[in-house]
C-alpha cells in the first residue's frame, strides 16, 4: 500500500512538469486544425509565432473560427440591419393599408345584400337645403306682421327647422314657413343657418321631449345650463350613456340631457300612437299655466297649443291652429234627453276636443274657443278670467252646453 501511494505522488509530479515541456513534446494528441477545445486553452500560448511581430501571424477567420465572409465583416452586419428595417417598414405599411384602405373598400361589396353591417357605411340623404334655418331659441314667436305688437300666429321650438321665404325684412325680421305650412315673421337673430343638428341621417338617436320642460347642460354631470327646452322639442343625439344623451345643438355644439321625460326613437321614425289616457295626462301637466294666445309652452300656453304639443308627443300629428283642429279626428254625435232637451254630456269622454262659440257672439261671427275633456264632466280650458288654463266642471245644465259647435275624437279609447 505504501508503494502505490508513492507511485501516485510521482505521477502527480510528472503531470505538473509536463506543462513545461518543449513544443516537440506534445502533452496531448494534436486536434483538428480550425476547431478550438477547452483543453487547448494553455497550448494557445505556445502557438504564437513571434516571427510576425508582437501579436503573431494574422488568423484566417474561416479556417480558425469557422466564420464565413458575412459573419466576419462588420459592414455586412450593418447592411443586414438596413435590409431588415426596410422589410419591417414595408410590412407595417401593408398592414395599415389593409386595415384602413383595402378592407373598407372591399368588405362592403362582400357583405352587400346580407344582414351583416360590418364596414357598411350608413347611407346619408340630406333633407334640408340652404333655404332652411334652425330655431336657436327655446321658443320663438311667429308673428302675422314684422312687428312685435302684431298678432301671434303660432310659436316654433328650439332646434325646429323652418323654411325662409324672405330674409332680412324690416326691423330685423325674417318671413318663414313652418314644416306644417304656417307662414309668419320671426326675429332673424333667433335663426341659424347650420342645419346639421336636424338632419336625421347624421345622427344615431331621435329624442322628443315629453315633459313640460328639460334642461340641456354643458356636461353630463355638474355642468352649467345651455338652454331650457319645452315639450315636443325634437333633438338628435349620437352618444347614449347611463341616464343621459349627448345631443347636437344648432350651430355645431353639443350638450347633455337626462333620459327621463325623453322619448327615444330611430332618427327617421315617428312616435307610435298611444291611448287617450296618455294624452290626457300630458294635458293635465299644464293646469294653471299662464294663458298666451297661440302659445305652446309652459311659459305661456293656449288650449290649441297644448293640444298640439300633447298630441305630437303621444303619436298623433296635430295641426297648430284651432281652425284646423276643428277638422281632425271623427266628429262625435251629440244626443239630447228627449224629456228635458238637455245635452247628454256623458257622450263627451276623456281625450275629446270640444269647441265652443265665444260667449256673447253669434254663429256669423265665427269666433271660437276650445277645451279638452279630461274626465267625466271636466274640461281643461281657459279660465273665465282669461289669464290661466284651468279645469272647469260642466254638466247638462251648464251654459257651455249651449255654445258647443262640435266635438272631435282623435285618440282611441
Amino acid at each position: 500500500m505504501k508503494k502505490n501511494k508513492g507511485n501516485s505522488k510521482e505521477q502527480g509530479h510528472r503531470s505538473f512538469a509536463d506543462l513545461f515541456r518543449k513544443k516537440d513534446e506534445p502533452l496531448y494528441e494534436q486536434k483538428e486544425k480550425g476547431i478550438r477545445h477547452p483543453e487547448d486553452a494553455t497550448s494557445f500560448l505556445n502557438e504564437v509565432d513571434v516571427s510576425y511581430g508582437d501579436y503573431g501571424k494574422a488568423e484566417d477567420m474561416y479556417d480558425t473560427w469557422g466564420l464565413g465572409d458575412k459573419e466576419a465583416s462588420v459592414k455586412g452586419r450593418k447592411k443586414n440591419l438596413l435590409v431588415g428595417a426596410l422589410a419591417a417598414l414595408i410590412v407595417v405599411v401593408l398592414v395599415v393599408s389593409s386595415v384602413f384602405v383595402i378592407l373598407p373598400a372591399v368588405l362592403p361589396g362582400l357583405f352587400k345584400g346580407t344582414n351583416i353591417e360590418l364596414f357598411v357605411e350608413k347611407p346619408v340623404t340630406l333633407i334640408y337645403d340652404d333655404t332652411f334655418r334652425v330655431v336657436d331659441k327655446s321658443v320663438c314667436d311667429v308673428m302675422f306682421e314684422p312687428d312685435p305688437s302684431s298678432v301671434r300666429v303660432t310659436q316654433v321650438l328650439y332646434n325646429e327647422p323652418v323654411m325662409v321665404l324672405a330674409d332680412n325684412m324690416g326691423d330685423g325680421y325674417t318671413l318663414i314657413r313652418t314644416v306644417d305650412g304656417i307662414d309668419g315673421y320671426v326675429k332673424s337673430t333667433d335663426l341659424i343657418s347650420d342645419t346639421d343638428s336636424v338632419e336625421p341621417d347624421l345622427h344615431e338617436y331621435k329624442l322628443v321631449v315629453s315633459e313640460t320642460s328639460k334642461n340641456i347642460m354643458t356636461h353630463a354631470s355638474q355642468g352649467t345650463l345651455v338652454t331650457q327646452v319645452m315639450m315636443n322639442t325634437v333633438l338628435y343625439a349620437d352618444v347614449k350613456r347611463d341616464g343621459v344623451y349627448q345631443v347636437s345643438l344648432p350651430g355645431g355644439g353639443t350638450g347633455w340631457i337626462g333620459s327621463s321625460g325623453v322619448i327615444e326613437i330611430a332618427p327617421r321614425e315617428e312616435i307610435e300612437e298611444v291611448s287617450c289616457r296618455y294624452f290626457v295626462s300630458s294635458a293635465l301637466s299644464f293646469v294653471n299655466s299662464s294663458y298666451k294666445e297661440n302659445g305652446m309652452t309652459m311659459r305661456g300656453m293656449s288650449v290649441n297649443g297644448m293640444t298640439y304639443v300633447c298630441s305630437c308627443v303621444n303619436g298623433i300629428r296635430m295641426p297648430r291652429t284651432m281652425e284646423e283642429q276643428m277638422q281632425v279626428g271623427v266628429e262625435v254625435t251629440l244626443e239630447y234627453d228627449v224629456v228635458t232637451g238637455e245635452l247628454i254630456t256623458d257622450d263627451i269622454i276623456p281625450g275629446d276636443l270640444v269647441f265652443f262659440r265665444v260667449a256673447n257672439t253669434s254663429e256669423a261671427d265665427e269666433e271660437y274657443e276650445m277645451a279638452v275633456c279630461t274626465g267625466p264632466g271636466t274640461l281643461l280650458m281657459v279660465a273665465p278670467s282669461g289669464t290661466t288654463i284651468r279645469l272647469v266642471e260642466f254638466g247638462p245644465d251648464s251654459s257651455l252646453c249651449e255654445r258647443i259647435v262640435t266635438v272631435r275624437r282623435v285618440f282611441s279609447q
